[in-house]
This record gives structure tokens, C-alpha cells and sequence, in this order.
């Protein structure tokens, strides 16, 4: 069982390494549900279609939350700023129906 971050926002990933509860074995920018596997974990923000193909395999999927604006969207935030902002993670199970 593997653990995936996904995200190309370096304030993103370093917000994930101080969550002392997860252990990340892979970095990515972008995923490619083939290589997912059952019972490996996916946190990140994902297109609706990718999060049910790795759903789909069996694998968890955690979506990345950042409570925000409208005007705030497409900024760049530090991990300081995104606990501030009450940054979380929400477990999703989809489907494509």
C-alpha cells in the first residue's frame, strides 16, 4: 500500500510534510490512474473522472480542502497560510455513473 501526494503548489506539499500523521512514498504533479493500485492512498486535488478511476481500483482518495475566495483562487499559498486558512483533508468514494 502506497501513499501518493499529488500537486504541482510547493506551499501544498509543504503543508502535507508537517501533517506528522501521514507518511507520503510519492511525490507527483500529476497522476496517472494506472499507477494506482488497491489499498493505495491518493490526497490531492483531482479531476472528478481521475478520483472515480482510483476509487474504481480500490484505492482511497482524500481531497485536498482549502477553504478560499473567489478572488483568492490561482494564488500561491505557503504552508503557514494554508493552515491559517484551515486547510484539510476529506475522504471521497465516486463513481461514474
Amino acid at each position: 500500500m502506497t501513499t501518493w501526494f499529488i500537486s504541482r503548489h510547493p506551499g501544498a506539499i509543504a503543508w502535507i510534510k508537517e501533517q506528522a500523521q501521514w507518511h507520503i512514498d510519492h511525490y507527483r504533479d500529476h497522476l496517472d490512474p494506472d499507477d494506482i493500485a488497491p489499498g493505495d492512498t491518493v490526497i490531492g486535488t483531482l479531476p472528478p473522472h481521475i478520483a472515480a478511476a482510483i476509487c474504481a481500483k480500490g484505492a482511497a482518495w482524500y481531497a485536498l480542502q482549502l477553504p478560499q475566495e473567489a478572488e483568492q483562487r490561482g494564488s500561491e499559498y505557503s504552508a503557514a497560510d494554508m493552515t491559517a486558512m484551515g486547510c484539510t483533508l476529506q475522504r471521497y468514494h465516486i463513481h461514474k455513473t
